[in-house]
């Protein structure tokens, strides 16, 4: 037991850098296994057209990710957390990313409010599952499952298992943000490969998430970046709070 304590603490020192992306960086670790993730207070919206900083994001995104991650986990839905090194960094599962973003809509809202001409907070009959291309030069495009197959991005059977996760992440997120004052209106997913399997990778945040508050309506999430809404940081911390309570 001492060895492997030894063994995994090393593992956890941080190498070299692998990637730098919008919102994160990821480092290497002696565990070719084990990747450490970042979180920057850099924010983007637009598909980076807008650019700028929320201050302490990434410790509270880093943060409330963990107990996300946790609380699925819990749950039965396989993810890529390890546990949190510190304010800032999370130790993961090293996967190869689906290149795809899969979003779930409860409401109407950002995009698809565009895209179909409906105003936002419109109620949707069902659950909206949609898959993106990850693709930044194209804008991440709204892509089917035709495409996928067509351009080898997943197996039908890979498409399935991210399917499954997804609507079991939305019904018991939607819970769970409903216990504490919220509604999820929408959120991003992304998915990795992992020892021949698929497991839930990125991060769970107001990042990733239209989080509203029930009864006022008040938007604590990246939206209020987006739009120039004000208190951005103050309406992160409250979910923070409210995740940790």
């Amino acid at each position: 037991m001492m060895a492997q304590d030894k063994e995994e603490g090393a593992a956890m020192k941080k190498g070299n850098k692998l990637y730098e992306g919008k919102a994160k960086i990821i480092y290497a670790t002696e565990n070719p296994d084990l990747i450490i993730q970042y979180f920057k207070d850099d924010a983007t919206a637009f598909n980076a057209a807008k650019k700028g900083t929320i201050a302490g994001k990434g410790v509270m995104n880093n943060k409330i990710s963990t107990k996300i991650f946790e609380f699925l986990a819990a749950k039965g839905v396989p993810t890529h957390f390890e546990k949190n090194l510190s304010d800032r960094e999370m130790l993961v599962k090293k996967v190869e990313i689906v290149p795809l973003e899969v979003i779930v809509r409860n409401r109407a809202a950002g995009s698809l409010s565009r895209l179909l001409g409906l105003k936002e907070g419109t109620a949707l009959a069902s659950t909206v599952l949609e898959f993106c291309y990850k693709r930044d030069d194209l804008g991440d495009p709204l892509i089917n499952e035709s495409h996928i197959l067509a351009l080898n991005l997943a197996t039908a059977e890979e498409v399935e298992t991210i399917r499954k996760y997804t609507l079991m992440v939305n019904e018991l997120l939607s819970k769970f943000f409903a216990n504490l004052g919220l509604e999820l209106i929408d959120f991003k997913l992304e998915f990795g490969r992992c020892k021949g399997k698929i497991i839930l990778a990125d991060e769970i945040s107001p990042d990733t998430c239209r989080l509203w508050e029930v009864g006022t309506g008040k938007k604590l999430d990246k939206d209020r970046f987006r739009h120039d809404l004000g208190d951005i940081e103050e309406a992160y911390q409250e979910v923070l709070n409210r995740v940790n309570k």
